[in-house]
């Protein structure tokens, strides 16, 4: 038996044999296997972080120790794709003017970083620190062996992200006015692996 029912300007034919309906050109199942080989990228510092030049604030000695900071950021991007983490080092001279010295001891980060994604949160997994905080910058007339400021457990710190550093410089009591800057280089460095 066959019935003929319009459906719009356009028929369909069904077919009806023993109880069950055909349909002519009846779907067909297909599968499709997709892949993607992604490459890591680089571990690096972006956006002109660390910058190149710090100034603390002139400061007037009183007779008394005071303490003075600066802020200094550090961009971070690690594309690398492989959640090993990574961590910033640092060392430094002693801050000197002429032949006066300010102690070795005078640098330090009081309290952790602050830290925010490049991008919106979804775009980074922000680090996770194991540093502990108060940190000194190590000083000597040779730079000596570099020290953690800041990293990233396995895991984290993937995609671009920056913290924000705050540096306390403490200027003894007996501190001398040369009338000069006193001047200390830092060396930071980035590598993988808290």
């Amino acid at each position: 038996m066959v019935q003929l029912t319009r459906i719009g300007a356009r028929a369909l034919t069904l077919f009806v044999l023993g109880g069950s309906v055909l349909l002519p050109g009846s779907a067909q199942a297909a599968v499709t296997t997709a892949s993607v080989t992604l490459h890591g990228g680089g571990l690096s510092f972006v956006n002109g972080t660390p910058a190149s030049t710090l100034s603390f604030p002139a400061t007037t000695l009183n007779g008394a120790n005071q303490t003075i900071t600066a802020s200094l950021p550090f961009d971070v991007s690690d594309a690398t794709g492989s959640g090993a983490g990574w961590n910033v080092s640092a060392t430094s001279t002693p801050f000197t003017s002429g032949s006066h010295t300010l102690p070795a001891d005078a640098t330090t980060i009081q309290a952790a970083p602050s830290l925010v994604c490049d991008l919106l949160p979804i775009f980074c997994t922000l680090a996770s620190p194991l540093v502990g905080y108060p940190y000194t910058l190590p000083a000597a007339a040779v730079a000596p062996t570099p020290t953690t400021i800041f990293d990233a457990v396995a895991g984290t710190g993937l995609g671009g992200q920056t913290f924000d550093t705050t540096w306390t410089l403490a200027i003894p009591a007996d501190a001398v006015a040369t009338g000069t800057p006193y001047t200390s280089t830092w060396t930071f460095s980035l590598g993988s692996g808290p």
